[in-house]
């Protein structure tokens, strides 16, 4: 078995069965094509590297051979590699490029194919398989007119591009996960196209005094979850965050909070087709003390104010939007826990509510009943992407 298939798979089945074309051109950036090449097949992506003359001098044919399982392609011959893997009748989903300098991005715009991956490139055009560019190169290179203006010529020829992180003077090439997450939303069932989603996660903190806060439990991995999946669908995303230990993707659009009367502000604002609120919100705010509570007391006491209720605000501002909340329980029957999530349902106009025991969740899994407003259920358990996944298809589908 080779190295790739132990890996096949291993993350989600979301790129199976899907065949992607993985034009590697000259730039420095090339050195990250074994790490995106693996983390595509770990979501079943068959990965056929295709690489320039240039970027087999930064980066060995015999690395993206590891990597893929297969023989990179480094030179055109009689076989026409390019018309079996994207012509009219080819077997690939998808040409990516990535990196893609300045060279081949004015290549492809000008339909020169005296290259590797421009001539599979311009290849893809004819057969309307779908492209994708990440560029990398130096800010001069791609700042600049004309760069600029055959980005925009492939932009209107239906070619989608990754942009680059700009820093360090530099048009940095896009992290894999933004690379393996903006394939998947291109081959991806796309039933979210069009439908702007809103993902409010992570922990409320409320001010005790100047220094200390009251807090939930939250790491924001089931919100950051449920906004990638969106996003992968086709969904423009935005995800309100409060308090979080997790990674926040850096391509999905996020306004951060802290208490619960920051949220309130931002709910208020909400214009999307769905809400889902996995959010640790408190519900009770302590009363505030100016300064800072002596920590020579042996003992303090908190009045505590109901906090306002955010689904409720939210309902309230948009009532026909699809609403989805979470009710977190702890050490109760299921049957319980199913009866509190109905009631919440009714009380609240929820379209859908996620149900779980606080027992049962862990840093990267959980337990999760997801119920309707009719009633009907549907227990979920597994790592926290699949749950997020299993989620969407619910609301989507029914249960």
């Amino acid at each position: 078995m080779h190295p790739s298939q132990r890996i096949y798979c291993q993350k989600s089945e979301k790129l199976r069965n899907r065949t992607i074309v993985l034009g590697i051109t000259g730039s420095i950036a090339a050195t990250e094509c074994v790490k995106l090449a693996r983390e595509l097949i770990r979501h079943g992506a068959n990965v056929v590297p295709v690489m320039s003359e240039w970027g087999q001098k930064i980066i060995n044919p015999i690395s993206m051979e590891f990597a893929s399982g297969h023989k990179p392609i480094t030179e055109i011959d009689g076989s026409v590699p390019y018309v079996d893997l994207c012509g009219e009748d080819g077997i690939a989903h998808l040409m990516l490029i990535a990196p893609c300098t300045a060279n081949t991005i004015s290549k492809i715009a000008h339909g020169i194919t005296d290259s590797t991956v421009s001539i599979f490139a311009v290849t893809s055009l004819g057969s309307k398989t779908p492209i994708m560019i990440v560029p990398a190169m130096h800010i001069s290179l791609y700042d600049q007119p004309i760069i600029d203006e055959n980005i925009r010529k492939l932009k209107n020829l239906g070619i989608d591009f990754v942009q680059p992180r700009l820093q360090e003077s530099k048009a940095k090439i896009a992290f894999s996960d933004q690379i393996v997450s903006s394939v998947i939303r291109t081959l991806g069932p796309r039933d979210m196209h069009g439908k702007k989603v809103s993902v409010i996660a992570g922990s409320t903190e409320e001010p005790v005094d100047d220094v200390r806060v009251l807090t939930n439990r939250s790491s924001g991995r089931t919100g950051v979850e449920l906004a990638l999946d969106a996003f992968e669908r086709g969904a423009d995303v935005e995800l309100l965050m409060g308090g979080a230990t997790c990674e926040l993707p850096s391509f999905i659009k996020t306004k951060r909070f802290s208490s619960s009367s920051e949220l309130v502000d931002m709910v208020r604002k909400i214009k999307s087709d769905i809400c889902i609120v996995p959010a640790a919100i408190s519900d009770y705010i302590p009363r505030k003390t100016k300064g800072k509570i002596s920590s020579s007391k042996k003992s303090i006491s908190l009045d505590l104010i109901r906090a306002p209720k955010i689904i409720e605000e939210i309902r309230r501002n948009r009532k026909k939007m699809k609403l989805i909340a979470f009710k977190l329980e702890s050490n109760v029957p299921k049957k319980t826990l199913i009866s509190r999530g109905k009631e919440r349902i009714r009380a609240a106009k929820l379209d859908f509510i996620v149900a779980n025991d606080i027992n049962l969740v862990k840093p990267d899994s959980n337990e999760v009943t997801i119920i309707d407003k009719k009633g009907k259920t549907k227990v979920i358990k597994g790592p926290k992407s699949q749950i997020a996944n299993e989620i969407w298809s619910a609301v989507l589908n029914g249960i």
